[in-house]
């Protein structure tokens, strides 16, 4: 179930990483302390992340938005050359930490491989902020780089990118974008890593146990409790709560994936039959692959990478191919109102 070719030297590697994960700490969120020394962390680490950017041709920008009085930090990273896409990125970080350069690596390697713009949402964290405020951040950010924000990228084709938890919430953007149907028009994909759309937790959440890689097994069903207080599990699994349960209609195509040791694993799995209703979806499941696993220095996860870069790349030329055939069925009908008198 996957278009990525993995050799078995791939898999071998990605075995031998696992062992060496089974030693790591757990991603856990037990209070809000623990969040907070690991953001201030993540920012220490971050010092000259401009600088490095700049090394390798790329621009940046940040700025902070305005929409209907909400004001929301967004990076801009721009391509030295013409761009050709549009992409909106939404951060991960179990919704607690985390921030947009954090994103800089795999977001520098889209502006290259895909000629693209690529502006990522600084949302407000849980740590903060409730999950409601964190949505309305990024829906805040697509309406803005959708519409009139950026005005040299307002012909170009955007693509919705989302990790983990930035996932469920580009999967929640693009449900209540369907309210401003001129800027949802724009989407040409939606490219979707290992995201969370079911608040109150799929059968393989439900089940995961200690041995899990890299998230706390455990403690995920009651860190989506302790993330929408007040809540019960039937109320949680309301869209755009929970984006798995919302009406898909008119949603572009999509590129998904998972790992099948990922606890999230059912959560694309169950997102892509929905999906697959209404749009297309390429479903990329892959053996031997944990959570986050595109972060680590491994084979697979560079061919993973690279065929998202590539399915973005297949989108916008198809998109292209879609405007220039609509372009020439206008001039053919407004063609014998121009043609002369007989």
């Amino acid at each position: 179930m996957t278009t990525i070719p993995l050799d078995a030297a791939a898999l071998d590697e990605a075995v031998r990483f696992n062992r060496k994960l089974a030693w790591a700490p757990r991603f856990r969120i037990r209070n809000r302390w623990l969040p907070l020394l690991g953001q201030a962390l993540l920012r220490l680490s971050q010092t000259g992340a401009d600088r490095r950017l700049a090394r390798r041709g790329i621009r940046v920008e940040q700025r902070v938005i305005e929409v209907e009085g909400l004001r929301v930090p967004v990076r801009i990273l721009r391509p030295a050359s013409r761009p050709k896409v549009l992409i909106f990125d939404i951060h991960g970080g179990g919704w607690v930490i985390g921030n947009a350069r954090m994103d800089d690596r795999h977001n520098a390697a889209r502006v290259h491989a895909c000629d693209a713009v690529v502006v990522s949402v600084d949302y407000r964290l849980a740590t903060r902020a409730p999950l409601q405020a964190i949505m309305d951040d990024c829906l805040a950010a697509a309406r803005w780089v959708l519409g009139e924000g950026l005005p040299e990228v307002r012909q170009l084709p955007a693509f919705v990118v989302g990790e983990s938890a930035g996932g469920h919430l580009a999967a929640s953007v693009l449900l209540r974008l369907k309210a401003w149907p001129q800027l949802f028009e724009r989407i040409a994909g939606a490219v979707l890593f290992y995201g969370v759309y079911d608040l109150g937790g799929t059968p393989s959440v439900q089940a995961a146990g200690p041995e899990t890689l890299v998230l706390d097994g455990p403690g995920m069903v009651p860190a989506l409790r302790q993330l929408t207080p007040g809540l019960g599990d039937a109320e949680r699994r309301r869209a755009p709560l929970s984006p798995l349960y919302g009406d898909l209609t008119g949603m572009p195509p999509a590129w998904m994936i998972a790992g099948d040791i990922d606890p999230l694993r059912d959560d694309t799995l169950e997102m892509a039959t929905r999906w697959r209703e209404v749009a297309d979806v390429e479903l990329n499941l892959l053996p031997e692959a944990p959570h986050g696993f595109i972060h680590f220095p491994t084979r697979m996860a560079e061919l993973a990478l690279a065929r998202s870069h590539a399915w973005i790349a297949e989108q916008t030329a198809r998109h292209a191919y879609r405007n220039e055939k609509e372009t020439m069925r206008l001039g053919e009908d407004l063609a014998p109102a121009f043609s002369p008198a007989p």
